[in-house]
Order: structure tokens, then C-alpha cells, then sequence
């Protein structure tokens, strides 16, 4: 019997452990796209005042992911890769995507490869995001709405459908 209840209760906490690791004290999901509330954003090399901030973001609703939490402080990521930590009153949840690639991206009238072209739109462009399905999503730059392969920007996942 003891030894049943061992294998149950182990059974239990590593289940709270996998729950812990995709889920974060928030209880939002780790890890989440967020954009960045302000025109000046501190990053710092560790979760609270006391730490250094190692850079500054200049740009308001910049998308950056989520990928780990403390407390009141949220670990992001960018585009690049570069990481560090955010207070979270520094993040917003609206959704935003970045242009990327080398080459100026086509906004099209539907989400199919020969819609009618509406705008371009460079790479580091930031637009907000409609919605997403499959492979496309819907766009605003600049109050024009366009779709946009889901392979050129970042800032959604590529199994995230929403609208």
C-alpha cells in the first residue's frame, strides 16, 4: 500500500511539474507573444530593480515573447534571440508581428498567393495583428489592412489560429 502511494504521489508532482513549466505564476501560458507597452523599454540582466539593465528597447509595441516568469518580472525574448528581463507593467497583450526577411513583404486583398496586392511593407515593419488562420494572417499597418504569410513575420506561432 505504501509503496502504491509513493508511485501515486510522484505520479501527481511530476504532473504539477509539466502544469508548472507551460503555465507561468500568472497564469498565462509560457511561452506567449506580447508586445511592449512604451516608447522606452528597460531590459535587465535579472528579475528586479536591483539588477543591471543591459539595454534599452526604443519602440513602442515591439513584439517580444514571453518565456519565463518571476514574480512580477517576465523574461522576454526578440527577434534576434537577445533575452532579459521586463517588469510586466512594461508589456501589453495586444498582438503585434514584425516584418521579416530582407525584402519588402506584399499585403494582399485575401489569404491566397494570387489575391490582389495592397500595400508592401518592409522588413522591421510592425503591424498589428486582425487575425490568423492556418498559414496566413490578417494585418493593419497604418490603418490598411492586408494577409501575410505567416512564414514572413514574427510574432505569432505557426500552429496559432485566432480572431
Amino acid at each position: 500500500m505504501r509503496k502504491a502511494l509513493i508511485i501515486w504521489i510522484s505520479s501527481v508532482l511530476a504532473a504539477a511539474n509539466v502544469w508548472a513549466a507551460e503555465v507561468g505564476n500568472s497564469g498565462l501560458p509560457i511561452p506567449r507573444f506580447v508586445s511592449l507597452k512604451n516608447e522606452e523599454t528597460n531590459v535587465r540582466t535579472g528579475p528586479g530593480t536591483r539588477y543591471p539593465i543591459a539595454w534599452i528597447y526604443r519602440r513602442e509595441n515591439l513584439p517580444v515573447e514571453v518565456v519565463e516568469e518571476f514574480d512580477h518580472w517576465r523574461k522576454i525574448k526578440d527577434v534576434e534571440g537577445a533575452s532579459g528581463w521586463v517588469h510586466k507593467m512594461m508589456l501589453d497583450g495586444s498582438r503585434y508581428v514584425m516584418i521579416t526577411g530582407t525584402e519588402p513583404c506584399l499585403m494582399l486583398s485575401a489569404a491566397e498567393t494570387n489575391a490582389r496586392p495592397l500595400l508592401k511593407a518592409k522588413p522591421g515593419v510592425i503591424a498589428s495583428v486582425v487575425e490568423c488562420e492556418r498559414a496566413w494572417c490578417r494585418l493593419q499597418v497604418e490603418g490598411r489592412k492586408g494577409w501575410v504569410e505567416k512564414k514572413r513575420i514574427w510574432g505569432v506561432y505557426p500552429d496559432e489560429v485566432f480572431d
